[in-house]
């Protein structure tokens, strides 16, 4: 099996960060891999692939131009000769389902996101019997995919897209006289839900709450709101709202918090929640995607309807007033994750989908 890996971008964000660790479990089971990159963005997944010794061809292009990111990729794949093509997300999934059936070739499709734009949802169902497979991170995006898709059972499987680290740094817990860390990890864009955040904690003042200690909220990542974000918290006189842009080090950043903020409006698996509960933090999150079965409400932190700011609020309160409570409900957090996530398990759900992958396409190798 010889692997044509289409991501998006070299990003630092979900999608291509885990690109080392799945392509990985491809190559231990003997197949040969090769990623290509339809723009270059920050570029900060890269070291971890190269590092991973991956071959990656990268475009020097921009997020736009589909007619030259097809051109370029037609031109790579001819010269790489792949039996398989593996896409990620909704541009690279179209891209590389159109090569596909110009030269004959089985694709898969990757799921990571609840969140679709309409473009994307239309051009996927154009082409939802293209692919010869379809992963999804979690069962939450799968359920979707067979909805909206009306994809068989037989050619969907699903691939979390986290290893829990039972050796990841942990949180220390909060102690009486400090201030009281709360924050979050992700692109500061509507879909992340920080303005709801914001929104939240100006019911909070409008309610004459006074949390029992100081707390201050950083939000890790880069983004077109931040100027927006940044707005809003004076606007609210919030002055402990940091904004301190992408971190190189997210482990090190969760195991400074207390209290882990996930306001999303959609998510698929949501790595960066998983990875807050991985560090023993509790979490306040949306109910969506992966998240909504993942947090037990009550035992390892608080689940809110997406986009309601009065629910958040409501578990902002409750969880301000009982600082002292929160290690613990963390400590519950880390032991489901660990147990629900293994390294192991994430081995053999990504072997399970190249056993089903080629009883599909009954690839002889090349």
């Amino acid at each position: 099996m010889k692997i044509a890996y289409v991501i998006n971008s070299l990003e630092g964000g979900g999608a291509a960060l885990p690109v080392p660790a799945v392509t990985r479990v491809m190559r231990n089971a003997g197949a040969q891999v090769k990623v290509f990159a339809l723009t270059r963005r920050d570029g900060r997944a890269l070291p971890a692939m190269l590092a991973d010794g991956l071959d990656v061809a990268t475009r020097e292009g921009g997020e736009k131009d589909h007619l030259a990111a097809a051109r370029w990729l037609d031109r790579e794949l001819a010269q790489y000769q792949p039996s398989h093509v593996w896409t990620s997300l909704s541009r690279a999934s179209v891209i590389g389902l159109v090569h596909g059936w110009r030269h004959h070739l089985p694709v898969v499709v990757w799921q990571h996101n609840a969140y679709l734009n309409a473009t994307g949802r239309r051009l996927l169902h154009l082409l939802r019997k293209r692919p010869a497979l379809w992963v999804s991170d979690s069962e939450r995006v799968d359920r979707l995919t067979a909805e909206r898709f009306q994809v068989p059972a037989q050619q969907r499987v699903i691939w979390p897209l986290f290893a829990a680290d039972p050796h990841a740094p942990q949180a220390t817990p909060w102690r009486e006289g400090e201030t009281l860390r709360l924050g979050s990890l992700g692109r500061l864009n509507t879909i992340k839900g920080y303005d709801v955040l914001l929104a939240a904690l100006a019911r909070l003042q409008a309610g004459g709450f006074a949390p029992p200690t100081p707390f201050s909220i950083t939000i890790a990542g880069d983004g077109e709101e931040h100027s927006a974000l940044a707005a809003a918290a004076r606007a609210i006189g919030f002055d402990a709202l940091h904004l301190p842009g992408f971190t190189e080090q997210p482990r090190a950043f969760l195991a400074g918090l207390h209290l882990y903020l996930q306001p999303s409006r959609a998510e698929g698996l949501c790595i960066a929640m998983h990875e807050a509960m991985q560090a023993g933090l509790p979490v306040i999150a949306s109910a969506v995607g992966q998240m909504a079965d993942t947090l037990e409400p009550g035992h390892s932190g608080w689940l809110v309807p997406a986009g309601d700011a009065d629910a958040l609020a409501d578990a902002l309160r409750t969880a301000l007033s009982q600082p002292q409570q929160l290690a613990a409900i963390g400590a519950t957090a880390r032991a489901r994750v660990l147990a629900r996530f293994s390294e192991s398990a994430f081995r053999e759900a990504g072997e399970a989908a190249l056993a089903r992958l080629r009883a599909l396409t009954r690839q002889s190798p090349r």
